[in-house]
């Protein structure tokens, strides 16, 4: 009697099998014969389906630093053209610089090398620095944050979270604060139009015939932007900064070691005016009836409770609330300044301050209620928007 596999006779009816050869691990399938089948033709809706699996494929690649492809090599230039899509798929503001900075910060270059070193490999210690920084960048967290530095006229300037970033529009503050430190007024009696005079005629103000140390507060400092910018353009001064926060203050101490100002930047703690009281002889050698400040400098906090909730999530959501919140109307701050500003002041000395899109007309009347200032000027910035406004101190009869 023959043995009989015990099986039902549908299981019997097999048409396929798989042998396994364990010396070179392939894989082998009997197949039924059939006829020639022709190659698909190739549409170009498949191409462009392949090209996107094929960018989404490199996107894995970088954004799981786990996963390695030996095969793969981020050079220089795949990173920037990659980064700046993600950057731009995100809605990140000026994509392309965001990840030239975050690229140089990473590889230790300067924005022109990226450009003379396309073909570079990028070692994977640094893509996976790479990628925490643009994923945060993607979540809007400031990039002058991300690499700890922006630029400020013409100045690198370290930043932190525990002050504001710079923006461009406060180096228009910086700007007539230095025309003001040297301007000196036309002579009459030469009846010329000289490089002095046109300046005055584009609405600098004078400031009088003083001469040699000019002595300058920076209140709200935060990273001390604004008094190393003077500093750095106008040797003569002497600056007093000031600001609540002593974390802010470390930065601004770091940027004026950073730009070697500290035998002429002073920084003090404490809210607005002070601390500045029991330093009212920082200028002892000049007559007491002249004492106080040849300009005092601010930009300080202006956004009102309505703007604070319609700010840009990489502004509220990453800037410190105290230097951007100021009240109801945004103006506590500047009630506060003008009330005291005139008695730190010497003659013929002005006040410069950063004001709000729209604020202008509001802080001009708080400068003229005070009666001590003899010139007071609004003055927009390129987008037609207020942004500083000027108060000379009226002379002394």
């Amino acid at each position: 009697m023959q043995n009989k596999a015990n099986f039902p006779d549908a299981l019997m009816n097999v048409t396929t099998f798989v042998t396994v050869d364990y010396e070179n691990v392939r894989l082998h399938r009997r197949r039924e014969n059939k006829p020639n089948q022709t190659q698909p033709v190739v549409s170009l809706s498949n191409l462009f389906q392949t090209q996107r699996l094929s960018k989404l494929f490199l996107a894995f690649t970088f954004l799981c630093p786990s996963y390695n492809l030996a095969m793969d090599t981020w050079t220089i230039q795949k990173l920037l053209n990659w980064v700046t899509e993600h950057l731009t798929g995100k809605g990140i503001d000026s994509p392309r610089l965001s990840a030239e900075l975050l690229l140089c910060h990473v590889v230790g270059l300067q924005r022109i090398e990226l450009y003379t070193q396309f073909d570079k490999p990028v070692a994977k210690q640094q893509l996976d620095k790479l990628h925490d920084l643009v994923k945060r960048a993607g979540q809007n967290e400031p990039i002058a944050y991300l690499v700890g530095k922006t630029e400020f006229y013409s100045l690198e300037i370290n930043v932190t979270p525990d002050c504001m970033v710079p923006r461009p529009e406060t180096e228009l503050l910086v700007e007539r604060a230095i025309e003001f430190l040297r301007t000196r007024p036309v002579s009459s009696a030469t009846g010329r139009n000289s490089t002095m005079g046109n300046t005055l005629q584009k609405g600098s103000i004078s400031n009088g015939a003083r001469t040699g140390t000019q002595f300058v507060c920076d209140l709200c400092t935060g990273s001390g932007c604004i008094a190393v910018a003077i500093a750095k353009n106008y040797p003569d001064a002497r600056i007093i900064a000031t600001d609540i926060c002593d974390a802010a203050l470390a930065v601004a101490a770091g940027n004026i070691e950073k730009h070697q100002l500290g035998d002429r930047i002073t920084l003090l703690c404490g809210d607005l005016f002070d601390p500045i009281m029991p330093q009212l002889d920082v200028n002892k050698l000049v007559p007491d009836s002249d004492r106080g400040f040849d300009l005092i400098v601010c930009n300080p906090p202006y956004v009102s409770t309505a703007e604070y909730e319609k700010l840009d999530i990489n502004v509220k959501d990453y800037e410190p609330k105290k230097a951007l919140f100021a009240g109801i109307d945004g103006l506590d701050i500047y009630c506060r300044i003008i009330e005291k500003a005139e008695e730190f002041l010497k003659p013929n000395a002005a006040l410069m301050l950063e004001i709000g899109y729209a604020q202008g007309p509001a802080v001009k009347e708080l400068l003229e209620q005070t009666g001590a200032f003899a010139e007071i000027k609004i003055e927009k910035d390129p987008h037609n928007n207020d942004r500083i406004a000027i108060a000379k101190k009226t002379k002394k009869t």
